[in-house]
């Protein structure tokens, strides 16, 4: 958290000059240089439009959707696009209602605060956040015992942006406190590719057509995988070829991070495998198969299960996880096919 809050231009340049962050140099400067989200890009116009029409501040925003879709770099493009300051955190940094209070008193008025996990801000400091964002004061308490005292703080008006990547974590009476709900989805390959030729522009990086479209494919629709995809591809082209990211020299780099066509990496199939093999193709909890797989739960159902249920090789049920046509075929098995032997009881739910 930044002691001097800057605009999102601001922070983008500055991230920019002194390079400390690469992902902050690939950023883009306004609306029209992001690409993909249309919907969501246009809905945010429309706020953006009117209230610098009105010269009121945004109302409140909540953005979600899986990780490295842009949430951050929306909130930012929001600051530039106001002409306001930006003031970025996480949820769960929050940790008392004094964090709260010490933040939201430093705003001026029409400035965004930014959190980012939002569903993991405890429910205590969830509570005075209500008050903040519909009557723009929060009331602190002091002391404790007989000298407990209610103090009433007043904050300018302010616009709060919040990330989640679990939207249904969110409480009902802090979600309903948001104008705008937008969630963010899976980029299609045109629009990675014309990602990835933005990024290889400003890395300064040779890339062929078919090379851009190659990376696309298998960057799982996500801008944040595509670009480190295109880092470790540079890489690859500098030392086993001339530097210019062919076809050829994307398919023999992404094979060697053991990414295939479809965009599956080793931990995919390794858990389709284990849901055809151990399991009979399931249904089968999540728990029993982040256990057959040495993984945490939490990470099978944020990183891998998002990709395997919307390109179709898994399914979720109420029963548990299964199997698709395409997560057998991936498994290399087709159902009845399984290993009699190996019984689901070898890993049996918690």
């Amino acid at each position: 958290m930044a002691d001097n809050p800057k605009t999102g231009a601001d922070f983008i340049k500055e991230q920019s000059e002194e390079r400390s962050t690469q992902e902050s140099i690939l950023r883009p400067l306004s609306f029209d240089d992001f690409e993909g989200q249309p919907k969501t890009v246009e809905r945010l116009r429309v706020m953006v439009g009117a209230a610098r029409n009105r010269g009121e501040p945004l109302n409140h925003i909540l953005l979600s959707g899986p990780p490295g879709l842009g949430k951050t770099t929306l909130s930012l493009l929001l600051s530039h696009e106001m002409g306001t300051q930006v003031r970025i955190t996480s949820g769960p940094v929050i940790e008392k209602p004094g964090d709260l209070a010490g933040l939201l008193t430093n705003l001026n008025e029409g400035d965004i605060l930014f959190i980012d996990e939002i569903h993991r801000i405890s429910k205590t400091v969830e509570e005075y956040l209500y008050s903040a964002m519909e009557d723009f004061r929060i009331d602190i308490m002091l002391d404790q015992g007989p000298n407990a005292r209610s103090v009433r703080l007043s904050i300018p008006r302010f616009t709060l942006v919040g990330a989640t990547t679990r939207v249904g974590l969110l409480t009902a009476p802090l979600r309903s406190r948001f104008t705008l709900q937008s969630r963010l989805s899976y980029y299609d390959q045109p629009t990675l590719q014309g990602i990835i030729k933005r990024t290889c522009a400003i890395l300064q990086v040779d890339i062929e057509d078919a090379g851009a479209a190659e990376i696309a494919r298998r960057a799982r629709g996500t801008p944040r995988v595509a670009n480190n995809l295109v880092n470790f591809v540079r890489d690859y082209a500098e030392q086993r070829g001339t530097g210019v990211i062919t076809r050829d020299m994307a398919d023999a780099a992404l094979e060697l991070l053991e990414i295939d066509l479809r965009g599956l990496d080793e931990m995919d199939k390794q858990i389709l495998r284990t849901i055809a093999e151990h399991f009979r193709g399931g249904p089968v909890g999540l728990a029993t198969v982040a256990v057959a797989v040495s993984e945490e739960a939490h990470t099978l159902e944020e990183v891998h299960e998002p990709f395997l249920i919307q390109e179709g090789y898994l399914q979720r049920t109420a029963q548990g996880r299964v199997l698709t046509s395409r997560g057998w075929e991936v498994a290399g098995l087709s159902p009845g096919k399984t290993p009699v032997s190996q019984q689901p009881e070898l890993f049996p739910e918690p």
